[in-house]
């Protein structure tokens, strides 16, 4: 068994409300072990013996057929969540900033995303799967950066966690 990660995408913000105890009654029941989630931001934690590809087409469709709503999940092992927040390649905590992961699924749109020209004192790069950010707090959805990321285009293939959220989700 491997113990995996599952991001809801646009989970409790943008209309998208969902309780994370009637979550994880639905990885449950879709017969994944050693549920549990983490914070109200969709970050479930999970056991199974299948890959990361099979964990993410089972949740998806387990949450749509269970909430009715348009859902993207994207899977890491815990092993490469970790390696993937000890790769931060900024300071970790910077007075004034907000320090993110954008986890990329597709790898177009990684660099995609990676090309784009960052705002004043926002500053990424890419990783492994994922674009490393961070950006002044106030200026998250306003910045260049994210603006792109929240087009529709984008909504199957990434999402968002700050490192605090991360570090929570590592430590269970």
């Amino acid at each position: 068994m491997t113990r995996y990660v599952a991001f809801l995408r646009g989970v409790n913000v943008g209309g998208v409300n969902l309780k994370m105890a009637d979550v994880a009654g639905v990885f449950t029941d879709a017969g994944f072990t050693g549920v549990a989630t983490v914070l109200a931001s969709g970050n479930v934690l999970l056991e199974s013996g299948t890959d990361a590809a099979d964990v993410r087409a089972t949740a998806e469709r387990s949450l749509r057929e269970a909430f009715g709503y348009d859902a993207w999940v994207l899977v890491y092992d815990v092993e490469s969540l970790a390696a993937i927040s000890a790769a931060y390649p900024f300071a970790r905590e910077v007075e004034g900033s907000h320090s993110y992961v954008t986890f990329v699924g597709d790898p177009a749109v990684l660099d995609e995303l990676a090309a784009l020209t960052a705002g004043p004192d926002e500053r990424i790069t890419p990783g492994d799967g994922v674009l490393y950010w961070q950006v002044p707090r106030g200026s998250t959805l306003d910045s260049p950066i994210g603006k792109t990321m929240g087009k529709r285009a984008y909504k199957s293939s990434t999402t968002t966690r700050n490192l605090r959220t991360l570090a929570k989700v590592l430590a269970r």
